[in-house]
């Protein structure tokens, strides 16, 4: 495993190992609340940057990818998923016009700059079939000025016009923009009855004052 891998696995197992159930109750709410409007069971679906898989495993779909450098997602995503570990910016070994959906959450604001964020747009672009979706949900710097910056491995600030404008740069049709969606974060700080999650989720109004987090979504033309 090489020093990149090793600080990848150290990361998440000190983000996610504490609140690991609770997360994976959380996404398996999300993708019955909300992503199952966009994304069906006989979708073929690409994870980008699938971290532990919560996504990945949650969500219903014909076919799963999941791309992630960290070798312990492949662990967590065996037998639901094809896993992918590999840079997201370099070409995916995925066929052109192949895939109804690729997901992204949390993730595109690791990447070290725009021009990584760019080429991982154009391959999700290249590979999604006609009328297919790339669905990102990220922490919104608007309004996230300080904390955003708590994590060591974040390197680009996006808010949800910014996202929304890099998705148009690549020739998708930004069909959905909500600039505040979910809370910040489920690593560390409390974590709210799963009731609640059920109805702030199904409560959009509520989303205007505690979410931080865009959610964004392109087609391809």
């Amino acid at each position: 495993m090489d020093n990149r891998s090793e600080i990848l696995e150290a990361e998440y197992q000190a983000r996610f190992e504490v609140n690991e159930k609770y997360r994976d109750s959380v996404w398996k709410l999300i993708c019955s609340e909300i992503l199952s409007k966009y994304i069906k069971p006989n979708h073929t679906v690409l994870d980008l940057g699938a971290g532990w898989g919560e996504f990945t495993r949650n969500i219903k779909a014909h076919k799963k990818y999941s791309m992630d450098l960290n070798p312990e997602c492949g662990k967590r995503v065996e037998g639901v998923s094809q896993f992918l570990q590999q840079d997201c910016s370099a070409p995916w070994p995925i066929d052109a016009d192949s895939l109804d959906i690729v997901f992204t959450s949390n993730f595109l604001e690791h990447l070290p700059d725009k021009n990584l964020i760019d080429k991982t747009l154009s391959e999700a672009y290249r590979s999604l079939k006609k009328g297919g979706l790339i669905i990102c949900i990220g922490p919104n710097i608007q309004y996230l000025p300080g904390l955003y910056w708590d994590y060591w491995d974040h390197y680009t600030p996006i808010t949800g016009a910014s996202m929304a404008e890099a998705l148009s740069l690549q020739k998708f049709i930004v069909t959905r923009r909500t600039d505040r969606f979910l809370p910040y974060t489920m690593s560390g700080g409390g974590n709210p009855p799963l009731l609640f999650v059920s109805a702030y989720l199904r409560m959009p109004f509520f989303w205007r004052f505690f979410g931080k987090q865009f959610f964004v979504i392109g087609k391809k033309q």
